[in-house]
């Protein structure tokens, strides 16, 4: 018989003779001087004795960590799983990669309808020169042209003097200027001035301005906050939790200059070509859009498993899961696509905090790829395309050793081959003269920045709305219909929001060993595996006033962002961790069975790491939360001493968030008490006209896949009805205003109310701030987990 097997069929009588005889013992564990009692034991019965020694909330984060690393590497086989490629013909090839070219849209953020428009407009000053300049057979013009609402692409035009040979978006890294690479301004090597060289041999080029990697404007200098987060990280933090990406915006200004390049006449084949951050650029748009006919890559294509390392604003939500570079080439198969091994930038570090900043930017390097990663991903993506017999569409060729310039000669032959071009290129001729005064392309930049960031503030207030529509289907006529019809909204906040693991491969074998020997109660640490490295830990408190063949309510309490449990049970004797108020042993103190589980918000980078390894996967950390509280609860309720229909939960702060997240999806939890953290969610990540908010915070983890788009704290906790929700918030709580949380506290109990539940929710407010209470949560855990009055 399994271990499990056995303890579910002992009785009460081996746990509560074996508490009862535990020798009584003040809030510091030491014994009280009394008579001797029997020893007391030294783990649980029906359980293993825990022998693992050391930091055990470590060892589960590093498990965690160890975890991920496996599954980023399995995820390159495990891709092909997810498409369904038909290589009959081109056509039957093109609608088979269809819903997977839609996700891939989906999820770098274009989903934003762009702005029609007949041609981009000069821009001229009054006084100024009509040219910005005259190249070799082309002529060098300043325009803007139209993307978003609010938001326009600005950048130089490269017209030659007669029928293009081809129309191409040329995009420079981040940290170039479209200036350098049109050999108006220094900085870019003439051989890498790659748009001017496409000039020269005829095509039509245009080049956006990219946001770059300076902080210069992060943050709000009207209430005092810059950060050293770069611009392009700024962008990302306010717009990954909306659905959109820093990514998708400048994916839109490539495609709002391909809708013009479509409507040209004659029309000629366009192409896209970049560097470093525009090769990325490049790569994507031209996965994303078959208007596309010719791509090159250039600093950027390569193995994509250390994604995870690179700067944050190139996460993108579960890409890893079917889309390495190399399917984002069979996204291009048939059309042509270059690869250029050249040395790609080399980013080292975020900025440094000087002159006050806040450093709040996530650690994150870009490092030249490899010439061995770029040809081995290049190889991966190369049978889709002899599949489809269009091998001679995919070239990867190296400049120089690899490590040489971007827009090296066969680089650039190549790719204007797949442009229609016949014969060899013209040799290089000279740099062209800037022939504007006083221009600034600093003032261009900040306009670009302040465009987007202002653009991602508006949509940050409409999300609302877009809530409201996605939640159309839930029927509120009835609590029967209403528990049927969100059952789609537990499942999507789950799967589609922080991702679910697989079931644990690991048979469910707990370990046990006392660590706490109080007066009204013993204390034991917990260990539950999962997979192989990966467990849950945390601390069960178990009053010793239980009688034999009795069944008690158990309150769950949950800790904050670098918290363990013993945080919750220690006295105040640590006045950093006063906060707490020790509630989890007072509970215990009431008769309450308390378990105070481990999260993996704790060390700081360490498990911030896990978000980064995650997100590409499809998961998260509450991804592991999750999982981890439905392995507790299935633990917990073949406890002979646990009512499983009276498992409440009680968190605080990190813990307030998880209680926001974890009872609406786990419907064995009876209840939800969010201490500390419940808020305008969407406001508290995003906004960028209040101090507080996470864009201005180290935790960049926090962030959740378009989450504002789909559940905010009330649509949340409207998925616990018709269980009971409460929230404890101090007035001078620091993440937010009484305001905010009222005003989506305010929804909560509308909807209970409406659903004839009014005495099911209640909020709290008292007079401190980032803190427990105690007092009505008390209240609320007695009353509805039904155990007598508090004292």
């Amino acid at each position: 018989m399994t271990r499990r097997g056995m303890f579910g069929l002992m009785g009460n009588s081996a746990i509560t003779g074996a508490l009862a005889s535990l020798p009584a013992g003040n809030a510091s564990g030491k014994p009280l001087h009394q008579a001797p009692s029997p020893p007391a034991p030294v783990q649980l019965p029906g359980t293993e004795p825990l022998t693992r020694e050391g930091d055990l909330a470590a060892q589960m984060v590093e498990g965690i960590h160890r975890y991920l690393a496996r599954q980023t590497a399995a995820s390159v086989q495990k891709r092909e799983a997810h498409w369904n490629r038909d290589y009959s013909s081109r056509t039957a090839y093109e609608a088979s990669v269809a819903p997977q070219r839609e996700r891939f849209r989906q999820i770098i953020g274009l989903i934003d309808p762009r702005v029609p428009f007949l041609a981009p407009e000069l821009e001229i000053t009054v006084g100024g020169p009509s040219l910005v300049a005259a190249g070799d057979g082309y002529k060098v013009l300043s325009v803007r042209w139209p993307v978003l609402e609010g938001v326009d692409a600005e950048g130089l035009l490269l017209e030659p003097a007669g029928t293009p040979l081809a129309r191409v978006v040329a995009l420079p890294d981040a940290d170039w200027s479209p200036e350098m690479l049109a050999g108006l301004a220094p900085g870019v090597p003439a051989e890498a001035q790659f748009a001017r060289r496409l000039a020269e041999q005829g095509c039509l080029v245009l080049i956006p301005t990219l946001i770059n990697r300076a902080c210069t404007w992060s943050g709000n200098e009207k209430i005092g906050k810059l950060t050293n987060e770069t611009h392009r990280e700024y962008i990302y933090r306010m717009t990954f939790e909306i659905g959109r990406h820093i990514i998708g915006y400048e994916v839109q200004k490539v495609l709002a200059a391909v809708d013009w390049f479509s409507q040209c006449q004659p029309a000629r084949l366009i192409g896209v070509m970049g560097y470093g951050e525009g090769g990325l650029l490049a790569l994507y748009s031209a996965a994303a859009d078959t208007r596309i006919g010719a791509a090159c890559v250039s600093g950027y294509f390569q193995t994509r498993e250390g994604l995870w390392q690179e700067p944050v604003y190139r996460n993108v939500w579960c890409l890893l899961e079917a889309y390495g570079d190399a399917e984002l080439a069979g996204l291009i198969v048939p059309r042509t696509l270059t690869i250029e091994a050249a040395r790609g930038p080399e980013v080292p570090a975020q900025p440094p905090a000087t002159d006050g900043r806040l450093d709040s930017a996530a650690p994150g390097r870009i490092v030249s790829p490899l010439l061995s990663d770029v040809q081995a991903e290049a190889k991966r993506g190369m049978p889709f395309f002899e599949k489809l017999g269009a091998a001679e569409h995919l070239r990867c060729i190296a400049s120089g050793d690899g490590q040489g310039q971007p827009g090296s000669a066969e680089a650039l032959e190549t790719f204007l081959k797949g442009l229609g071009a016949r014969g060899g290129m013209k040799p290089s001729g000279r740099e062209p003269r800037d022939m504007r005064v006083g221009f600034d392309p600093v003032a261009r930049l900040h306009r670009q920045f302040n465009q987007l960031v202002n653009f991602t503030q508006r949509v940050v207030m409409q999300c609302e709305s877009v809530r409201e529509k996605f939640w159309a289907k839930a029927d509120s006529s009835s609590i029967e219909n209403w528990q049927q019809s969100t059952e789609y909204y537990r499942r999507y906040l789950w799967e589609e929001c922080f991702g679910k693991l697989p079931a644990p491969s690991e048979p469910l074998v707990t370990q046990t060993r006392k660590i706490y020997d109080e007066i009204t109660w013993a204390g034991y640490e917990v260990l539950i595996p999962f997979w192989p490295e990966v467990f849950a830990y945390g601390i069960l408190l178990l009053p010793k006033s239980m009688k034999e063949g009795e069944r008690r309510p158990v309150v769950v309490c949950q800790h904050g962002s670098e918290g363990r449990p013993q945080h919750l049970i220690q006295p105040d004797n640590v006045p950093a961790l006063g906060y707490y108020r020790r509630y989890a042993a007072d509970l215990a103190d009431h008769g309450f069975i308390v378990y105070c589980p481990q999260n993996p918000y704790i060390g700081h980078q360490t498990f911030q790491i896990l978000q980064r390894l995650a997100n590409p996967l499809k998961l998260s950390l509450f991804s592991f939360i999750l999982s981890q509280h439905e392995r507790t609860l299935d633990w917990l309720t073949t406890l002979p001493y646990v009512d499983a229909s009276r498992i409440g939960f009680y968190g605080l702060s990190y813990g307030g968030k998880t209680a926001a997240r974890v009872p609406p999806i786990l419907e064995r939890y009876a209840l939800s008490i969010c201490s500390a953290d419940f808020n305008e969610g969407v406001w508290e990540i995003c906004r960028d006209d209040v101090p507080w908010t996470f864009l201005f915070d180290e935790e960049y983890s926090i962030l959740t896949y378009n989450l504002g788009n789909t559940f905010n704290y009330s649509e949340m906790a409207n998925l616990m009805t018709p269980r009971p929700y409460m929230v404890e918030r101090g007035h001078d709580d620091g993440p937010g205003l009484d305001p905010w949380v009222a005003y989506e506290y305010a929804k909560v109990q509308r909807h209970y109310d409406k659903m004839g539940l009014s005495e099911r929710t209640r909020i709290e407010y008292f007079n401190g701030g980032h803190t427990l209470h105690g007092v009505g949560t008390f209240e609320f855990l007695h009353h509805f987990l039904d155990w007598g009055e508090p004292r």
